[in-house]
Protein backbone atom coordinates (compact mmCIF):
# COMPACT_ATOMS: atom_id res chain seq x y z
CA UNK A 1 0.00 0.00 0.00
CA UNK A 2 1.39 3.39 -0.98
CA UNK A 3 1.67 6.27 1.46
CA UNK A 4 -1.16 8.04 -0.34
CA UNK A 5 -3.44 4.99 -0.11
CA UNK A 6 -2.54 4.52 3.57
CA UNK A 7 -3.46 8.09 4.38
CA UNK A 8 -6.78 7.62 2.56
CA UNK A 9 -7.69 4.49 4.55
CA UNK A 10 -6.52 5.70 7.97
CA UNK A 11 -8.84 8.27 9.58
CA UNK A 12 -7.16 11.60 10.18
CA UNK A 13 -6.34 12.78 13.70
CA UNK A 14 -9.19 15.29 13.47
CA UNK A 15 -11.64 12.52 12.46
CA UNK A 16 -10.52 10.30 15.33
CA UNK A 17 -10.85 13.13 17.83
CA UNK A 18 -14.29 13.97 16.47
CA UNK A 19 -15.38 10.31 16.78
CA UNK A 20 -14.19 10.18 20.40
CA UNK A 21 -15.91 13.46 21.26
CA UNK A 22 -19.14 12.29 19.60
CA UNK A 23 -19.07 9.07 21.64
CA UNK A 24 -18.55 11.09 24.84
CA UNK A 25 -21.49 13.35 24.01
CA UNK A 26 -23.78 10.37 23.30
CA UNK A 27 -22.67 8.64 26.53
CA UNK A 28 -23.31 11.85 28.50
CA UNK A 29 -26.77 12.18 26.95
CA UNK A 30 -27.59 8.57 27.85
CA UNK A 31 -26.45 9.19 31.45
CA UNK A 32 -28.54 12.36 31.60
CA UNK A 33 -31.62 10.49 30.40
CA UNK A 34 -31.04 7.68 32.91
CA UNK A 35 -30.75 10.18 35.77
CA UNK A 36 -33.28 12.85 34.86
CA UNK A 37 -35.62 11.24 32.33
CA UNK A 38 -36.03 11.65 28.60
CA UNK A 39 -38.04 14.87 28.69
CA UNK A 40 -35.31 16.66 30.63
CA UNK A 41 -32.87 16.16 27.76
CA UNK A 42 -31.37 19.34 26.34
CA UNK A 43 -28.16 20.22 24.55
CA UNK A 44 -27.37 22.75 27.25
CA UNK A 45 -27.60 20.15 30.02
CA UNK A 46 -25.45 17.65 28.10
CA UNK A 47 -22.86 20.31 27.28
CA UNK A 48 -22.72 21.41 30.93
CA UNK A 49 -22.09 17.84 32.10
CA UNK A 50 -19.08 17.65 29.75
CA UNK A 51 -17.68 21.08 30.57
CA UNK A 52 -18.49 22.29 27.07
CA UNK A 53 -20.35 25.29 25.79
CA UNK A 54 -23.56 24.77 23.84
CA UNK A 55 -21.86 26.43 20.88
CA UNK A 56 -19.06 23.84 21.10
CA UNK A 57 -21.57 21.00 21.12
CA UNK A 58 -23.22 22.42 18.00
CA UNK A 59 -20.07 21.44 16.08
CA UNK A 60 -21.10 17.79 16.62
CA UNK A 61 -24.89 17.98 16.79
CA UNK A 62 -26.57 21.00 15.16
CA UNK A 63 -29.74 20.61 17.22
CA UNK A 64 -31.47 18.42 19.78
CA UNK A 65 -33.22 16.32 17.14
CA UNK A 66 -29.90 15.27 15.60
CA UNK A 67 -28.74 14.03 19.00
CA UNK A 68 -32.05 12.28 19.69
CA UNK A 69 -31.86 10.48 16.34
CA UNK A 70 -28.44 9.09 17.26
CA UNK A 71 -29.66 8.10 20.73
CA UNK A 72 -32.71 6.30 19.33
CA UNK A 73 -30.71 4.48 16.67
CA UNK A 74 -28.09 3.43 19.23
CA UNK A 75 -30.77 2.22 21.65
CA UNK A 76 -32.35 0.12 18.89
CA UNK A 77 -28.94 -1.30 17.96
CA UNK A 78 -28.11 -2.14 21.57
CA UNK A 79 -31.52 -3.77 22.03
CA UNK A 80 -31.06 -5.73 18.79
CA UNK A 81 -27.59 -6.81 19.99
CA UNK A 82 -29.12 -8.08 23.24
CA UNK A 83 -31.78 -10.02 21.33
CA UNK A 84 -29.24 -11.46 18.89
CA UNK A 85 -26.91 -12.51 21.70
CA UNK A 86 -29.79 -14.20 23.52
CA UNK A 87 -30.78 -16.07 20.36
CA UNK A 88 -27.20 -17.10 19.63
CA UNK A 89 -26.67 -18.47 23.13
CA UNK A 90 -29.96 -20.39 23.03
CA UNK A 91 -28.00 -23.33 21.60
CA UNK A 92 -26.69 -23.92 25.12
CA UNK A 93 -30.28 -24.59 26.23
CA UNK A 94 -31.90 -26.65 23.46
CA UNK A 95 -35.09 -26.96 25.50
CA UNK A 96 -35.68 -23.21 25.07
CA UNK A 97 -36.90 -22.17 21.57
CA UNK A 98 -34.75 -19.48 19.99
CA UNK A 99 -37.71 -17.09 19.71
CA UNK A 100 -38.40 -17.45 23.43
CA UNK A 101 -34.72 -16.81 24.20
CA UNK A 102 -34.78 -13.72 22.00
CA UNK A 103 -37.94 -12.43 23.65
CA UNK A 104 -36.35 -12.90 27.06
CA UNK A 105 -33.28 -10.99 25.86
CA UNK A 106 -35.64 -8.20 24.75
CA UNK A 107 -37.30 -8.14 28.16
CA UNK A 108 -34.00 -8.20 30.11
CA UNK A 109 -32.63 -5.25 28.16
CA UNK A 110 -35.86 -3.29 28.66
CA UNK A 111 -36.06 -3.77 32.43
CA UNK A 112 -32.33 -3.06 32.80
CA UNK A 113 -32.38 0.09 30.64
CA UNK A 114 -35.79 1.49 31.49
CA UNK A 115 -35.18 5.08 30.42
CA UNK A 116 -33.60 4.08 27.10
CA UNK A 117 -36.47 1.67 26.44
CA UNK A 118 -38.88 4.53 27.12
CA UNK A 119 -36.89 6.63 24.65
CA UNK A 120 -37.95 4.06 22.04
CA UNK A 121 -41.47 3.23 23.18
CA UNK A 122 -42.56 5.77 25.77
CA UNK A 123 -44.31 9.10 25.29
CA UNK A 124 -42.74 10.74 22.21
CA UNK A 125 -40.68 13.89 22.55
CA UNK A 126 -42.65 16.94 21.51
CA UNK A 127 -41.75 18.29 18.08
CA UNK A 128 -39.37 15.41 17.34
CA UNK A 129 -39.87 13.35 14.19
CA UNK A 130 -37.41 10.65 13.17
CA UNK A 131 -36.09 10.98 9.60
CA UNK A 132 -38.01 8.69 7.25
CA UNK A 133 -35.90 5.73 6.23
CA UNK A 134 -33.05 7.00 8.40
CA UNK A 135 -30.85 5.25 10.97
CA UNK A 136 -33.67 4.77 13.47
CA UNK A 137 -35.77 2.95 10.87
CA UNK A 138 -32.87 0.76 9.75
CA UNK A 139 -31.99 -0.19 13.32
CA UNK A 140 -35.62 -1.10 14.07
CA UNK A 141 -35.84 -3.25 10.93
CA UNK A 142 -32.75 -5.17 11.98
CA UNK A 143 -34.44 -6.28 15.19
CA UNK A 144 -37.66 -7.06 13.35
CA UNK A 145 -35.71 -9.31 10.99
CA UNK A 146 -34.30 -11.31 13.92
CA UNK A 147 -37.72 -12.01 15.40
CA UNK A 148 -39.30 -12.67 12.01
CA UNK A 149 -36.66 -15.30 11.30
CA UNK A 150 -37.03 -17.01 14.66
CA UNK A 151 -40.83 -17.10 14.55
CA UNK A 152 -41.06 -18.57 11.04
CA UNK A 153 -37.82 -20.58 10.79
CA UNK A 154 -38.36 -23.85 8.91
CA UNK A 155 -41.67 -22.93 7.26
CA UNK A 156 -42.07 -22.51 3.50
CA UNK A 157 -43.63 -19.46 1.91
CA UNK A 158 -46.55 -21.66 0.83
CA UNK A 159 -47.18 -22.68 4.43
CA UNK A 160 -47.00 -19.08 5.63
CA UNK A 161 -49.42 -17.99 2.92
CA UNK A 162 -51.89 -20.62 4.14
CA UNK A 163 -51.68 -19.61 7.81
CA UNK A 164 -54.97 -19.77 9.69
CA UNK A 165 -55.96 -16.16 10.32
CA UNK A 166 -59.28 -14.31 10.11
CA UNK A 167 -60.15 -13.31 6.57
CA UNK A 168 -58.30 -10.10 5.74
CA UNK A 169 -60.02 -7.27 3.93
CA UNK A 170 -58.58 -6.48 0.47
CA UNK A 171 -57.36 -3.11 1.74
CA UNK A 172 -55.56 -4.62 4.74
CA UNK A 173 -54.09 -7.42 2.63
CA UNK A 174 -52.69 -4.90 0.15
CA UNK A 175 -51.21 -2.87 2.98
CA UNK A 176 -49.61 -5.90 4.65
CA UNK A 177 -47.97 -6.88 1.37
CA UNK A 178 -45.96 -3.66 1.59
CA UNK A 179 -44.88 -3.92 5.22
CA UNK A 180 -41.84 -6.19 4.89
CA UNK A 181 -40.32 -5.56 1.46
CA UNK A 182 -36.81 -5.23 2.93
CA UNK A 183 -36.23 -8.96 3.41
CA UNK A 184 -35.17 -11.57 0.87
CA UNK A 185 -38.83 -12.47 0.45
CA UNK A 186 -41.89 -10.48 1.38
CA UNK A 187 -43.98 -12.22 4.01
CA UNK A 188 -47.42 -13.31 2.79
CA UNK A 189 -50.17 -11.19 4.38
CA UNK A 190 -51.43 -13.98 6.72
CA UNK A 191 -47.92 -14.44 8.12
CA UNK A 192 -47.47 -10.69 8.47
CA UNK A 193 -50.71 -10.49 10.44
CA UNK A 194 -49.54 -13.34 12.69
CA UNK A 195 -46.17 -11.69 13.19
CA UNK A 196 -47.65 -8.31 14.13
CA UNK A 197 -50.00 -9.99 16.59
CA UNK A 198 -47.13 -11.94 18.17
CA UNK A 199 -44.97 -8.82 18.32
CA UNK A 200 -47.77 -6.85 19.97
CA UNK A 201 -48.28 -9.56 22.59
CA UNK A 202 -44.59 -9.84 23.44
CA UNK A 203 -43.92 -6.10 23.41
CA UNK A 204 -47.10 -5.35 25.34
CA UNK A 205 -46.09 -7.59 28.21
CA UNK A 206 -42.68 -5.90 28.38
CA UNK A 207 -44.22 -2.42 28.31
CA UNK A 208 -46.60 -3.34 31.14
CA UNK A 209 -43.64 -4.45 33.25
CA UNK A 210 -41.39 -1.50 32.38
CA UNK A 211 -44.11 0.97 33.33
CA UNK A 212 -44.81 -0.86 36.59
CA UNK A 213 -48.25 -2.21 35.76
CA UNK A 214 -47.38 -5.82 36.63
CA UNK A 215 -45.46 -5.16 39.83
CA UNK A 216 -48.10 -7.12 41.75
CA UNK A 217 -46.59 -10.29 40.21
CA UNK A 218 -43.38 -9.50 42.05
CA UNK A 219 -40.34 -11.72 41.53
CA UNK A 220 -42.34 -14.09 39.32
CA UNK A 221 -42.54 -11.72 36.34
CA UNK A 222 -39.76 -13.45 34.40
CA UNK A 223 -41.43 -16.85 34.82
CA UNK A 224 -44.82 -15.51 33.73
CA UNK A 225 -43.20 -13.92 30.68
CA UNK A 226 -41.35 -17.13 29.78
CA UNK A 227 -44.55 -19.17 29.99
CA UNK A 228 -46.46 -16.63 27.92
CA UNK A 229 -43.79 -16.60 25.18
CA UNK A 230 -43.81 -20.38 24.91
CA UNK A 231 -47.59 -20.39 24.60
CA UNK A 232 -47.43 -17.56 22.06
CA UNK A 233 -44.96 -19.42 19.83
CA UNK A 234 -46.97 -22.63 20.05
CA UNK A 235 -50.13 -20.77 19.05
CA UNK A 236 -48.45 -19.17 16.02
CA UNK A 237 -47.05 -22.49 14.85
CA UNK A 238 -50.40 -24.18 15.38
CA UNK A 239 -51.93 -21.75 12.89
CA UNK A 240 -49.44 -22.67 10.15
CA UNK A 241 -50.46 -25.82 8.24
CA UNK A 242 -48.22 -28.87 8.07
CA UNK A 243 -46.03 -29.17 5.02
CA UNK A 244 -47.52 -31.41 2.35
CA UNK A 245 -45.72 -34.72 1.83
CA UNK A 246 -43.01 -34.44 -0.80
CA UNK A 247 -42.65 -30.65 -0.47
CA UNK A 248 -39.04 -29.60 0.10
CA UNK A 249 -38.32 -27.87 3.40
CA UNK A 250 -37.42 -24.21 3.57
CA UNK A 251 -33.67 -23.56 3.49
Amino acid sequence: MSAEEYETVLPSLRQRRRAVATQEIVAAAESHIAEHGLHALSLRAVARSLGMTVQGLYHYFPNRDALVTVLVAKAYEDLADAVTEAVDTAADEPAVPRFVAGAEGYRRWAVTHVERFQLLYGAPLRHYEAPAGGPTTQAMLRMSDVFQREVFEGFTMAQLAAADTPVLSPALQAHLELLFPHGPETLPPPATALFLSAWGHMHGMVVLEVFGHTSFIGEHQSEVFHTAMRALLEDVHRRIPAQPVGTPAAP
